[in-house]
């Protein structure tokens, strides 16, 4: 199956072309085309994601972004022309809504413009949670023996959700728990405002985090020994934004290097104390369910870091570890294509309109 698929939820615009083969037993993708446009530098002087810019971008660099894609594909085969598909693949949420409706309606038009040369071609409407989900099938070794790493904890990690799975297939799930309030990306993003640094703030924050001491701040780990499976940020967050209140007269001059240090101490000893709830949480559930591997994925699993620590921790239980490669942790379409690819198989398909809080 050959799918077009289109990402817009927030501030990334990203176009990519895969070819999906195996079914439900032994799911492999091609990639034969990725194209993101990124944003960031538009929005950084705002200090996050301005919705209404975002739309903006996305309606100036979708037909740019498609263009690329398909004089990509025409060099590589040496054979220009329209795209064959089967199916246009497209995130419906959740996300920013004026974001999301540029997608949706790039993708209703590109399907009503291809449709006359195949009454077959399927719009596939996705949730942007299910393909971060399902990223985990684009590493080598998600995609060779799947049933043997079920069941499965997953972990989404991103700026906009913190959520705990525990998966029995790729097509059945439960919810163990998520975050009450802040997400953990978010609050990397907000710690990184506190410390003037640039957006996005979770790269900043773990470069600046390698320079200073994990353990020189015993930051708050809320909820690490709560029974459930839900997560807090907030009083993390804001138990830094007290620190750096508490010790403004005592910091040392800005620029100095005892300035830096307490910086980059701050931001490692808030790294540590946020990861730490993340693994701990994690560990604890694959004990519960005898899971047989772990499952990583969104923005906050570009935390090399994060990796690390899990990679570890499934070690030492003697299971699998499972992340997408980096590219495909943060927002792209190639993981909105194997989940439309997943959606297609069991024959479920969202509504094709911008659900700006549409949950798992």
């Amino acid at each position: 199956m050959k799918i077009l698929a289109i990402e817009t939820s927030c501030d990334e615009t990203a176009l990519a072309l895969l070819e999906a083969t195996g079914g439900m037993r032994t799911p492999q993708f091609k990639i034969l085309g990725n194209v993101i446009s990124s944003q960031i530098e538009v929005h950084r002087p705002w200090g996050g994601v301005v919705p209404n810019l975002a739309k903006r971008e996305h309606l100036k660099n979708l037909p740019i972004v498609l263009e690329e894609l398909i004089g990509g594909l025409a060099s590589a085969s040496r054979r220009p022309g329209l795209l064959v598909l089967d199916a246009i693949a497209v995130t419906v949420g959740p996300g920013l809504e004026p974001a999301l409706w540029t997608g949706v309606n790039f993708a209703k038009e590109l399907h009503r413009d291809l449709k006359g040369k195949n009454k077959k071609l399927k719009l596939i409407g996705v949730n942007h949670l299910e393909g971060h989900l399902y990223s985990f099938l684009l590493a080598q070794k998600g995609t060779a023996h799947v049933k043997n790493l079920f069941p499965s904890i997953a972990l989404i990690v991103s700026g906009g959700h913190t959520i705990l799975l525990k998966m029995d297939s790729l097509t059945k799930w439960k919810k163990l728990g998520e975050t009450r309030d802040d997400a953990v990306g978010e609050a990397f993003d907000k710690v990184a405002k506190m410390l003037d640094l640039p957006y996005p703030g979770g790269p900043e924050i773990q470069k600046l985090a390698k320079q200073g001491n994990p353990h020189a701040i015993e930051f708050p780990r809320p909820m690490i020994h709560d029974k459930s499976y839900d997560f807090s940020y907030s009083g993390l967050k804001t138990s830094v934004l007290y620190y750096l209140r508490d010790h403004k007269e005592a910091r040392p001059p800005a620029g100095s290097r005892a300035f830096q240090r307490l910086e980059a101490d701050v931001a490692s000893s808030f790294q540590e104390a946020a990861l730490e709830v993340l693994v701990k949480k994690t560990e604890r559930a694959v004990k519960e369910f005898g899971a047989k591997s772990i499952f990583l994925s969104g923005g906050v699993a570009a935390n090399v870091l994060l990796r690390e620590k899990l990679g570890a921790e499934s070690k030492k239980l003697k299971i699998s570890f499972v992340a997408p490669p980096m590219d495909f942790n943060t927002d792209n379409a190639v993981m909105i294509g194997v989940a439309g690819y997943i959606s297609s198989l069991r024959e479920k398909n969202k509504r094709i309109t911008a659900q700006a809080n549409l949950n798992l």
